[in-house]
């Protein structure tokens, strides 16, 4: 069995949506983040939740076991929250057979879609398990130990999908079947709560 690690990407200042956090927004009675940790927490007991906006605010909903990661320059993009949660993990010396990352805003990939990308990195000899996008991929994606400085290295807009991009030939793709949906706007949020 593999030890992954979860780093949920939760820092930014949801601009496209109107009053508040989107961290927070209620869902299936707890919040859009504490539905993504719940999630995280069904396929491993190491969570990270890297913040950034708002994070006073935020940090009030997280479990005491979940560890929080303050990125300060998270105005500068995902790549540097990637990067600064993966430095972090690195110092803690868990030595994880694999980095699960993903976003705090996809309520719908649950802990069924993760326990399917985890099973594939099991069963599988890869360097990356990634969700199909169309003909892209992305996160969530688990990611092998040997691209865990290149992880550590990321900034400004160059996230996961960079190094996913360079190791594609080295990667199994996961297709989510439409639950990929992102929420960024009240729009999003209202459609995917009448089918959540």
């Amino acid at each position: 069995m593999t030890s992954i690690t979860v780093l949920i990407l939760a820092a930014g200042a949801s601009t496209r949506m109107e009053g508040g956090p989107k961290q927070l927004l209620p869902w299936r009675n707890t919040t859009l983040l504490g539905h993504a940790i719940r999630q995280a927490r069904q396929i491993t007991e190491s969570v990270f939740v890297v913040l950034g906006a708002h994070a006073d605010e935020i940090k009030n909903i997280i479990p005491k076991d979940v560890k929080i990661i303050d990125n300060p320059n998270w105005e500068k993009g995902m790549g540097t929250s990637i990067s600064v949660g993966v430095e972090d993990i690195l110092g803690t010396n868990s030595n994880p057979s694999g980095l699960l990352i993903m976003l705090a805003d996809q309520p719908l990939l649950d802990a069924s879609y993760l326990n399917e990308v985890k099973k594939e990195f099991e069963n599988n000899e890869c360097r990356i398990v990634a969700t199909a996008y169309g003909n892209k991929l992305g996160v969530p994606a688990i990611f092998h130990p040997s691209l865990f400085l290149e992880l550590s290295k990321l900034d400004k807009d160059f996230g996961a999908k960079h190094i996913i991009e360079k190791y594609k030939a080295d990667s199994i793709t996961v297709f989510p079947e439409g639950k990929e949906i992102d929420i960024d706007t009240k729009n999003d949020y209202i459609q995917s709560t009448d089918i959540k």
